[in-house]
């Protein structure tokens, strides 16, 4: 039996110096997220990131401070109002 999933959101994109780029997905409420690093190349050559995905519950983590679940939960919303769940991004 697979274990329940969560639709996340993309909240963080952030373009680091070693060619490497973080991807943050957080739940609606903001209270839970996901970090993924891919590298530049496997942005273009790898899996589209797309506006939300579907993440097992047990491979998010808590959102560690109100200011950043505050923030993750504003930037679902917009995410949420101009894509679709599959947009790519």
């Amino acid at each position: 039996m697979s274990a329940p999933t969560v639709r996340c959101w993309l909240v963080e994109r952030t373009f680091g110096d070693r060619d490497f780029v973080t991807i943050v997905y957080a739940t609606p409420d903001g209270s839970r997220y996901q970090q993924r690093q891919r590298s530049s190349t496997s942005l273009q050559t790898g899996p589209t990131v797309t506006a939300a995905t579907e993440i097992p519950e047990d491979d998010l983590e808590p959102v560690p401070d109100e200011e950043t679940r505050e923030r993750y939960a504003a930037e679902v919303e917009r995410t949420a109002e101009r894509y679709d769940p599959d947009d790519p991004i």
